[in-house]
């Protein structure tokens, strides 16, 4: 992986990413990001995360026992369990995850749907998978319409809305709990101003510069067998006289069989005994 051109491209863009998050603009969103992650997995003790993650670290408020954190090439990663695979084939079983954090990937990535679904697989059924993405209809995305020769983060990335993941959310059988904005401010290269901030997040606006999609797997119920209590066979047609023409029944008239040759002449001798007697 690490000496794939994949992995060389994923980590240039990683490390492009890195001057804006040092920035003001990149500390004052991610600060607003990791207050609207921690009422989510603050209550989380023990078990396993992983974070795919643009920035620095969002899960260091969580109890988790074993956080884990994902790099695409060897050379970038933190320390010695840090997992080191592409996105989309990630070297872990199903469903071992109890929270799966994906920050800002997901519009760096060509084929993002297949690390859904990679995400989607190796989160638990009681699990949680969080999304992080920048906002195409908040005030930042105004602005990125003048930005859109830019090449460099976040002006490069492919913005979806929190809709659209909801669609592709659904499609690997994962339903949205809850969907949260933040970071609202008038410029990007603005800090996000308090007023504002908590203004927005009270009414939770679709004009934050940034969202948070917290999702679970879809909890099918339970199929219900039912008793079937069977019945005698019914009686056929043919037995009660019934023929069937087209699509209609139709009843034969009755017609008396004639009587067999023994029988008729023993009905003729009784005759003539009577006869003879009288």
């Amino acid at each position: 992986m690490s000496n794939s051109t994949t992995a060389t491209t994923l980590a240039k863009r990683l490390i492009s990413s890195q001057p804006y998050w040092q920035s003001e603009a990149g500390q004052s969103l991610w600060e607003t990001q990791r207050a609207c992650l921690g009422p989510v997995v603050e209550s989380r003790v023990g078990g396993h995360s992983l974070e795919m993650s643009m920035g620095p670290a969002l899960m260091t408020m969580s109890a988790i026992t074993h956080p884990i954190r994902w790099s695409p090439t060897r050379q970038l990663a933190e320390n010695d369990s840090t997992l080191v695979c592409p996105p989309d084939q990630l070297a872990l079983p199903d469903r071992c995850l109890d929270v799966m954090v994906i920050h800002h990937w997901l519009e760096q990535l060509s084929d993002a749907h297949f690390t859904l679904q990679e995400a989607a697989r190796v989160t638990t059924d009681s699990g949680i998978l969080v999304l992080f993405g920048f906002n195409p209809i908040g005030l930042g995305g105004l602005a990125r319409q003048w930005r859109k020769k830019q090449r460099q983060f976040p002006w490069d990335g492919t913005w979806r809305s929190a809709s659209r993941l909801r669609d592709w959310l659904a499609f690997v059988d994962f339903e949205v709990e809850r969907v949260d904005y933040c970071c609202f401010r008038g410029r990007m290269n603005a800090k996000c101003g308090e007023y504002w901030e908590s203004l927005g997040r009270r009414h939770n606006l679709p004009l934050g510069e940034s969202y948070m999609i917290q999702a679970r797997r879809r909890q099918r119920q339970a199929p219900v067998q039912r008793l079937k209590f069977g019945l005698e066979a019914p009686v056929s047609p043919a037995s009660l006289g019934v023929t069937r023409s087209g699509s209609s029944a139709r009843c034969q008239p009755y017609q008396e069989l004639p009587a067999k040759p023994n029988q008729a002449n023993q009905t003729k001798l009784h005759q003539t005994k009577d006869q003879e007697i009288d």
